[in-house]
């Protein structure tokens, strides 16, 4: 009765132990990546310009690129503007 009682508490320590090592343990900082850090900043125009396009990313991102004139500051930071081809010869 002794034995199992020991190894109980033997086990317990262990499970106590591991879990605080866990917390314990050095690893990745929590950061937002790029990605994160864009859909916080574009949830709010995607969702009221762009209801359509939901889910397909691609569809969201191409759809508030055409509207980046409508878009928040902070969205729109991630969505460049393209040059316009107005001015150029066209070869042919």
């Amino acid at each position: 009765m002794v034995f199992a009682y020991r190894r109980a508490r033997t086990l317990a320590i262990f499970c106590v132990l591991t879990g605080l090592a866990a917390f314990a343990a050095p690893g990745p900082a929590i950061a937002d990546t790029a990605r994160e850090q864009q859909t916080a900043a574009c949830k709010g125009d995607a969702l009221k310009l762009c209801t359509l396009s939901i889910p397909n990313e691609k569809k969201i991102a191409s759809c508030l690129q055409s509207k980046r004139d409508k878009l928040s500051p902070a969205c729109k930071a991630y969505f460049p503007e393209k040059k316009s081809s107005k001015g150029k010869k066209s070869s042919g």
